[in-house]
């Protein structure tokens, strides 16, 4: 039996089933290696730019230049392929479109693609140009007297959609002639065409166009070549809107001129935003003139609203198609539109949007209301899904740049950034809904799940870029909340945890989600648990896991986290932790406890002094009594108010100041705040940021908040680095002068070496005070300028006067370096815990 099974699986194997190639494989395999490698032909400049192109998109002279080589090539199909491809990148570019038509209006045989491309452009084109052109190819088609109809609808469809832009003149212009030249052969055929070209007339000369003093010249003539009496009573009810529309037109060439400077090339293509002060300003004209648009100059009244609508409509279609890559203009243009009642077009505007800005939080966060109050929720998780790609692409991008540039600097350098990230990738693509299955409440398990852990480089950029890539995830844990309830937010928050690139402070977010709409303190500290397993090197989310602790009464917990982590921190770092531990301490705590705990700080902070722990266990909610009244600085407050007014008043009258109103340095009065009293604060005030220097431009919160046309909105941002505290300001005592050179006489060692500043005046430089710390008056430079040059200078024979007296350095104001609570290196001026 067995030999005919031997025989029968003989019969039936397969060639491929063998694992040694045939004679004939290796037979052909060595031909191919024997024959000749033909080498590629180099890539031609069209192919070079097309290539270049895919890799950045974003680049108008690749662009033009890829339109120029196409367009010598002479090659229609490639002419085609280029064209498309940069109206895709740039839609509604009118030059482009015109250039692009050109090519199919030389042959007869060719019209019928122009005449689909014009009706692919025309309906969503705001350009007055594009228009024309398509006006002049209907005129071209219809010569006959039997088409003047089809010529008549033409530029009454052109003029219902662009009829209201101040580059439209020509066009109506046009039409005037045209209706001028219309043959009649009765009365009543007169009659028609001069009712027609009145009514033309009467629509134009109330438009602030080019030629709109020209077209009311031309409209009194003709009223008065066919009635007087008549022409009289028209051109008074006209007069008003006309004059308006004349003062609007000047009011617009002066907006219109600062928004489009004249440029040497032919198509114009925005380039990507730098934001630099130049760009900034161009946005704040752009700004201005679409709100001056939208408040109704031409005082166009509410019947005829549609009018308004379709000019403001016009307005910011041309806007979006300039400031491409600016997602203010565009989520102007979708308030503005969803304001109207127009609710669907408002939605096509943020989606274009979104096209050309993918990466913009304004107009994701928008989209995404916007989608949500239509209840189309999938959509809502699809949009977040395709904007975290995004943003996490850039992360990674901008990972590997950094990782390049470290590694040009140092020898050591390695590659592992790119394979973490397409691990992390990989990673985040297979992630399982296991928290939305088991349910948080259900077990630990939820919480038991590798997160990812390779931790990003901690640069400032990337840092800074990824706390805003959490507040993507936060938001969409938001929607998800509100939407579809907290199992739903727990399933975006288990796409987080996978996720290498969320920070800390996706954590706190659903911690505190959990236990305001939750009432679950137990869930809330088991994320917050879990966070300390990735982010237990990150003060700021220790503090906030401290503080929610605190604020919910969970004092066990509380000091047990305190002690696990206090040690786990260099001295340096962990003060704002002691400081908050000791305020809990100071409030509800004994006081043997609190004196137990300022002995630890004493042997961790040794150069504190004794004073200043005894008070910060006096003050609450920022009042400091002891410094007040048994220090002076209440006194030395009042001294300091007083010298100020003193030399406000002196500049205002255009007096010098006495020399005794000298401002003696102010102390760093922390000033009463009830908002930032509770529990789970953390008691730090947010620095304020350095002046920058004259003429440098307005720091960047003040800049914010003039962009926003309002108050300043806060920023999603990590807690900033709190401010030194009392203990810490105070070892930054002043170091001592450097010594005095044993051999005064010897001039080679006094001489500093070149390129570096003598020791003292590094010294003095290093003493000097942070910009934030001066809150004296600030002097208009307009007016120091003008009381010197009104100023009266004695003449050199005149007796000079006696220098005045020094003021005093004892009783009524404290000496310039003077500080409570100074410790034993002494203390900057005006410096306190």
């Amino acid at each position: 039996m067995s030999e005919p099974a031997q025989s029968q699986g003989d019969d039936f194997e397969h060639p491929g089933d063998q694992t040694q190639p045939t004679a004939e494989i290796l037979n052909a395999l060595n031909i191919i290696k024997s024959e000749p490698q033909k080498e590629l032909p180099p890539p031609t400049e069209y192919e070079a730019l097309t290539a270049q192109l895919l890799e950045n998109p974003h680049n108008p002279e690749n662009w033009r230049r890829l339109v120029g080589v196409a367009e010598s090539t002479g090659d229609i199909e490639k002419i085609k392929t280029a064209f498309d491809n940069l109206l895709k990148q740039y839609p509604n570019t009118s030059s482009a479109q015109i250039a692009y038509i050109s090519h199919f209006l030389n042959d007869q045989e060719t019209f019928g693609t122009a005449e689909e491309l014009f009706k692919k452009f025309l309906r969503t084109s705001p350009c007055a140009d594009l228009w024309k052109f398509y006006l002049v190819y209907v005129r071209r088609l219809n010569v006959s007297p039997s088409t003047r109809d089809i010529v008549r609808k033409s530029y009454e469809f052109a003029l219902n959609h662009v009829g209201q832009d101040k580059e439209s003149g020509d066009i109506w212009n046009d039409y005037i002639q045209f209706l001028k030249a219309g043959e009649t052969t009765t009365t009543w055929e007169e009659q028609q065409k001069m009712d027609a070209l009145r009514k033309v007339y009467h629509r134009a000369v109330q438009i602030p166009l080019d030629n709109v003093e020209r077209l009311w010249q031309e409209l009194e003539a003709f009223e008065v070549n066919l009635n007087r009496i008549t022409a009289k009573k028209f051109m008074a009810d006209l007069s008003p809107a006309h004059m308006q529309a004349r003062t609007v037109l000047r009011q617009l060439t002066n907006h219109l001129s600062a928004l489009y400077p004249p440029s040497s090339n032919d198509i114009f293509l925005p380039p990507l935003p730098r934001f630099d002060a130049s760009e900034r300003t161009l946005v704040g004209k752009w700004k201005a003139y679409l709100k001056w648009e939208e408040s109704n100059p031409l005082e166009i009244e509410e019947k005829e609203k549609a009018t308004l609508i379709t000019r403001i409509q016009g307005v910011y279609r041309k806007a979006v198609i300039r400031m491409r890559y600016y997602s203010e203009i565009w989520f102007m243009a979708y308030t503005w539109t969803n304001s109207v009642g127009k609710h669907d077009e408002a939605l096509s505007i943020l989606k274009a949007g979104l096209e050309a800005n993918p990466s913009s939080y304004l107009l994701t966060f928008a989209y995404a209301e916007a989608l949500e109050i239509k209840k189309d929720f999938a959509d809502v998780h699809t949009l977040y899904d395709k904007f975290l790609e995004t943003l996490r692409v850039q992360l990674e991008a901008l990972e590997q740049s950094s990782a390049a540039a470290n590694t040009s600097f140092s020898s050591n350098g390695s590659g592992t950034g790119l394979v973490n990230g397409n691990t992390a990738g990989a990673a985040l693509a297979n992630t399982s809904s296991a928290i939305a299955e088991s349910g948080i409440h259900s077990n630990n398990t939820s919480f038991n799940s590798q997160a990812s852990e390779e931790k990003p480089p901690k640069s400032t950029e990337i840092q800074e870029r990824r706390t805003e890539y959490g507040l993507a995830y936060i938001m969409y844990m938001r929607f998800a909340r509100r939407a579809e309830g907290v199992k739903s937010s727990r399933m975006a928050f288990g796409k987080a945890r996978k996720d290498r690139w969320a920070p800390w402070e996706v954590y706190e977010a659903a911690a505190l989600m959990e236990y305001h709409c939750s009432d679950d303190k137990s869930v809330a500290s088991r994320i917050f648990e879990k966070g300390l397993d990735t982010f237990g090197d990150e003060i700021e989310f220790v503090l906030r896991y401290l503080g929610f602790l605190i604020s919910i009464n969970d004092e066990n917990n509380a000091r047990a986290l305190f002690e696990r982590i206090i040690g786990t921190f260099p001295p340096e770092r962990a003060r704002p932790l002691w400081e908050r531990w000791a305020r809990y301490e100071y409030q509800y705590g004994d006081l043997e406890g609190a004196l137990k705990l300022e002995k630890r700080i004493a042997e961790v902070y040794p150069n504190d002094p004794p004073i200043k722990r005894f008070a910060q266990r006096h003050i609450y909610l920022g009042t400091d009594a002891i410094a007040a009244r048994d220090l002076g600085f209440a006194m030395a407050r009042k001294v300091t108010s007083l010298g100020r007014t003193e030399t406000q008043t002196s500049l205002q009258s255009g007096t010098t100041p006495a020399p005794s109103a000298k401002r003696p340095s102010s102390p760093d009065y922390r000033k009463r705040d009830d908002s930032r009293g509770g529990e789970y604060s953390q008691g730090y005030k947010r620095m304020r940021a350095a002046s920058p220097a004259r003429g440098g431009g307005a720091p960047p919160e003040r800049e914010r908040e003039s962009r926003w046309d309002g108050p300043s909105r806060r920023r999603f941002s990590p807690p900033p680095p709190a401010p030194p505290p009392s203990w810490e300001r105070e070892e930054r005592g002043r170091q001592p002068l450097p010594p005095a050179r044993a051999h005064q006489t010897d001039r080679e060692e006094e001489k500093p070496r070149s390129g570096s500043l003598p020791p003292v005046l590094l010294w003095f430089f290093g003493e000097l005070p942070t910009p934030t710390s001066f809150d004296g008056p600030v002097f208009r430079t307009d007016d120091l300028m003008n009381l010197f040059r009104n100023a009266v200078i004695p003449s050199s024979n005149r007796v000079k006067s006696p220098p005045p007296n020094p003021p005093p350095r004892s009783g009524g104001r404290p000496p310039p370096d003077y500080s409570p609570y100074q410790g034993p290196g002494g203390g900057r001026g005006g410096r306190r815990y």
